[in-house]
């Protein structure tokens, strides 16, 4: 491509950004470089409710990936469709799955391929896509398409950790507490989610914070590497970073990589009006350092297991990979050393 610099398609794309990146998909397809062989098979997931999907858009996407691949596409429907989708992938024997959508599309391929010899990739159609970015990916899915082609000449698998909870994998986080209940309210509203972006999930941590965090938070107790830690809520990371406010980098935990072989998480101890204003610039700063400086954080660095039990009685709520999965009274934390096999 020329060194022109092209305009993103937004998280929460308008009409003219997604027109535009329609555009620019179909002015990718038809500068495609002669049909190479052999071709490597590849399925591409559609989420078609994703905030950036089109099907235009998803039309032009895979017309221009049939340029290097020989490609099929499906539709998701339902939620866990995609980890069903994965699993007759990898016995069909697929050169590569790439999940087109958001982070939790992500999450069901990866646990539909977990264990098996097709790698996953992924072009972004989410609000955040951080696993996505975290292998490399560019954010803007005609740019995003362009670096799959370019892959056809370089492909060269690799292995990627999972983190695991309660025998549900995820790439890159997973939250108890405040984090887990701000995705549960984000997830009732999937238009305001991807109209409003970060917008939303900030408005979503203020209200959840003070109708249910401010006083009378479900509390638990970490068990990691011998010890009880207390607290409101917990974080555990596969990959760094642990999310993204626009083009910001969230940095929670310390030592995270999809390829440590562990685990890396913290605890927030209490939760108060005195306390959570001054862990939001440090939330900010994009150093993990800095976070786990605050009086009332406690991080725990690469360990193999973790295991969260309620201190008073009371479920708490468990999300991965952005998606709410419910609330528990026990969760262990886990991680499965390259467990999936990724390309990008």
């Amino acid at each position: 491509m020329s060194g022109e610099v092209l305009p993103s398609v937004a998280p929460e794309a308008t009409a003219e950004q997604l027109a535009d990146a329609e555009r620019r998909a179909e002015e990718l397809a038809e500068r495609l470089l002669p049909a190479r062989t052999p071709k490597r098979r590849m399925l591409v997931i559609v989420n078609p409710y994703a905030s950036t999907v089109s099907d235009r858009l998803k039309n032009l996407v895979i017309y221009a990936l049939r340029g290097r691949y020989e490609v099929d596409a499906v539709d998701t429907q339902a939620r866990e469709h995609a980890t069903e989708i994965c699993r007759d992938a990898a016995r069909e024997g697929y050169d590569v799955v790439v999940a087109f959508g958001g982070d939790g599309t992500v999450n069901e391929a990866a646990n539909g391929l977990a264990g098996s010899s097709t790698p996953l990739s992924c072009l972004p159609g989410g609000a955040t896509n951080v696993y996505c970015r975290t292998l490399g990916i560019p954010n803007d899915v005609v740019d995003a398409t362009e670096h799959l082609l370019r892959m056809a000449d370089r492909f060269s698998p690799r292995r990627s950790d999972l983190g695991v909870v309660n025998g549900r994998r995820f790439v890159f986080a997973s939250g108890v507490g405040l984090d887990a209940s701000v995705v549960e309210r984000v997830d009732r509203h999937p238009s305001r989610k991807a109209r409003l972006g970060e917008w939303y999930f900030t408005w979503a941590a203020i209200a959840s914070f003070a109708s249910r965090y401010l006083t009378n938070p479900p509390r638990v107790d970490v068990e990691v590497e011998g010890r009880s830690i207390p607290g409101v809520t917990v974080i555990v990371q596969n990959s760094d970073p642990f999310t993204y406010f626009g083009n910001r980098p969230i940095r929670v935990c310390e030592g995270a990589g999809i390829d440590t072989g562990s685990i890396s998480l913290v605890v927030l101890r209490r939760a108060s009006l005195l306390e959570v204003p001054t862990l939001v610039p440090r939330l900010f700063s994009g150093r993990s350092r800095t976070v786990l400086a605050h009086r009332q954080i406690e991080g725990v660095a690469r360990v193999p297991r973790a295991r969260v039990t309620s201190a008073n009685g009371e479920p708490f709520p468990v999300e991965v990979d952005g998606d709410y999965i419910g609330d528990f009274e026990e969760v262990t934390y886990e991680v499965a050393p390259g467990a999936l096999l990724v390309v990008a």
